[in-house]
């Protein structure tokens, strides 16, 4: 019989069999390896098996069986090739999804994989997805993220994008946490306020699949008994998946995902490995929030601790003030009686003496220092007073218009002009109005030196903090930052004839008040002087 097929021979030419490729040429030598791989699929081949059957050999029915055996065999082995390269994949996909999920406690990189890993064609292939939160403090199953297209044209540019750039699930999800997390979320802003139900409402569709243990898949959307009409109209669907997160039986969120796009329908196995995929997710959302609410808690204890440190600070410097003040009240008291002695019998002296006496420059002087003296014991009894203030609500333009008033007759001896626009809308500050207007006044006189065309300008202005008082002093010189430093040092000063407490007895005020005394120089030419007045009473 002439044989059109190859089979009977044990060594071939490329030209003598149709089915050989380039790559194929060791079978052109290997008889056994043609015909399993080659001739049992050649039309040559089954045209000589259905003559030989046609020929009454008693083998031919044997053989038929054979070969037809042996073709379903090897259908069912590339079946289970395709099926076990499929898991394979699925198994490299979930333990790299695994890595991810595990290594990271940040809140939102994880939803950005979980919901990238639904929606990637490395991943379960989704179009879209949804991702709803349990509120266990509101009571609510609220929308929290989305991510997939709204159309057409935006699915096509998003796979054209991600088959231009090979990523792997985890660059795939960073890129999309880094530059589309927000973009997303407000593209989809107007579904997911609308996807918000009563963890109490058990009869809805959403808390039954969020109650549940495995996942839900709905068809017929728009004609289930189940489905709220309004649901369904707002995902645009027919058919749509819950998937359930829960951790250690406590209800994270649902998962909502659909094929809106390419409209594939949902399978069995694509429920099954979203089942498998839920649990890692759930815990990983879970350890994230746990984590975000433990770095909460850890900057309020951090800032807690923190206060505490100012508190015992500001105690041992009370203590340390407390015991100053008792001194300096004890030799201040001791020093004035014969301060006021000395300075009476001086300054009546001073009425009797002709201007013509010698003597009477030395008295004039012995009254000056007595006037400075005075002046020095003064600032010591105010640090004294300063311990313990005795605060209330005041308006603060009335008190800066009294001190400018008291101050006017020395800043018109000196050349010096002063400028303030009272706010009518201010509120009333909560200070001690006597420690206050020293400390303004003292602010206000500390830099006069009698240089000609000085200017004062002071400002009262409302903040959320409370409301800020600026003194300015325009065409001052320069301040060097150790003077800045130097002015708030107590007996300490700038210029001649101005040591004492100074702004070093301001700043005890105005710190047991909890008010900030700030100093700034200007580049140009300039120091100002500001200070936050609270509005309310501390707790």
């Amino acid at each position: 019989m002439n044989w059109e097929c190859c089979w009977n021979k044990d060594v071939i030419a490329p030209e003598d069999c149709p089915n050989i490729q380039a790559g194929d040429e060791d079978l052109l030598h290997s008889w056994h390896r043609r015909i399993l791989e080659k001739c049992f699929d050649c039309p040559r081949f089954k045209s000589d098996l259905s003559r030989f059957r046609e020929s009454g050999h008693p083998l031919a029915p044997v053989l038929s069986i054979v070969h037809e055996e042996h073709q379903r065999k090897k259908a069912q082995i590339q079946s289970l090739v395709s099926f076990l390269d499929n898991k394979t994949l699925e198994v490299r996909f979930l333990h790299e999804l695994g890595s991810v999920l595990q290594s990271s406690v940040d809140l939102e990189e994880v939803l950005s994989v979980a919901l990238t890993a639904i929606t990637a064609g490395k991943g379960f292939g989704m179009n879209r997805a949804f991702l709803l939160l349990a509120d266990r403090d509101l009571g609510r199953l609220k929308g929290y993220l989305a991510i997939g297209p709204r159309n057409f044209e935006e699915a096509c540019q998003a796979w054209d994008e991600i088959a231009s750039n090979d990523m792997d699930l985890q660059t795939l999800a960073q890129s999309f946490q880094k530059n589309k997390l927000t973009s997303e979320r407000a593209k989809f802003r107007d579904i997911l306020d609308q996807l918000s139900v009563p963890l109490s409402a058990e009869d809805h569709i959403l808390i039954r699949a969020l109650d549940g243990k495995h996942p839900l898949l709905i068809e017929d959307a728009f004609h289930h008994p189940d489905v709220a009409p309004g649901l369904a109209h707002l995902l645009g669907v027919d058919t749509f998946l819950l998937m359930p997160l829960h951790s250690r039986n406590r209800r994270i969120g649902l998962i909502i995902a659909d094929n809106c796009i390419t409209h594939r329908r949902i399978t069995e196995e694509d429920m099954h490995s979203l089942e498998t995929f839920s649990f890692p997710v759930a815990f990983a959302i879970e350890r994230a929030s746990l984590y975000d609410r433990l770095q909460v808690e850890l900057n309020r204890v951090t800032e807690a601790g923190n206060k505490l440190k100012e508190q015992q600070e500001l105690i041992v410097r009370m203590e340390k003030m407390a015991l100053v003040g008792r001194i300096t009240s004890s030799v201040a008291h001791s020093i004035r009686n014969p301060l006021m002695v000395i300075g009476g019998f001086a300054r009546s002296m001073l009425k009797t003496t002709p201007a013509s006496d010698p003597k009477r420059g030395f008295i004039e002087s012995i009254v000056s220092e007595a006037r400075q003296l005075e002046g020095v014991l003064d600032e010591i009894l105010n640090y004294s007073d300063s311990l313990y203030p005795t605060r209330d609500f005041w308006d603060v333009n009335q008190m800066l218009e009294n001190v400018i008033k008291d101050l006017q007759g020395m800043l018109l001896q000196e050349g010096v002009e002063c400028r303030f626009d009272p706010d009518t809308s201010l509120p009333h500050a909560y200070i001690d109005i006597k420690q206050v207007s020293y400390c303004v006044r003292t602010l206000v006189m500390n830099e006069i030196d009698g240089h000609s065309k000085e200017r004062i300008s002071i400002q009262a202005s409302g903040q959320s903090d409370g409301i800020r008082v600026s003194i300015e002093y325009e065409g001052h010189p320069v301040a060097r930052e150790e003077q800045l430093d130097l002015l708030l040092t107590p007996f300490a000063s700038t210029h001649e004839m101005g040591a004492g407490l100074g702004l070093g007895l301001c700043r005890t005020m105005l710190e047991k008040q909890g008010i900030p005394l700030d100093i700034t120089a200007s580049p140009e030419g300039g120091i100002t002087y500001t200070i936050t007045l609270p509005i309310r009473k501390e707790e």
